[in-house]
């Protein structure tokens, strides 16, 4: 994942203004105890810092994968069910 795609997700999920005071300032056992921006600074990959939050976040399973997934495999099924 790039870090584009990171804030993609993150203003898709938590809106603009809120995902960047997350980020900026929700600290996270599963991160070392650091907030998401100093995890991305010290290099752990984009991915992990997601994942992290979003168990952390109780953001349902379903939604980890961003906006843009959910509607592509939303998609793909409706097709499954009409063919």
């Amino acid at each position: 994942m790039r870090i584009s795609d990171f804030w993609r997700l993150m203003d898709d999920e938590f809106g603009a203004g809120y995902a960047r005071s997350l980020a900026r300032d929700h600290v996270l056992a599963a991160l070392g105890n650091r907030t998401l921006i100093q995890a991305l600074e010290s290099g752990t990959a984009p991915r992990e810092v997601w994942l992290a939050l979003c168990a952390d976040m109780d953001v349902p399973k379903e939604r980890w994968l961003g906006k843009e997934m959910r509607d592509h495999t939303k998609d793909m099924r409706d097709l499954r069910k009409r063919g």
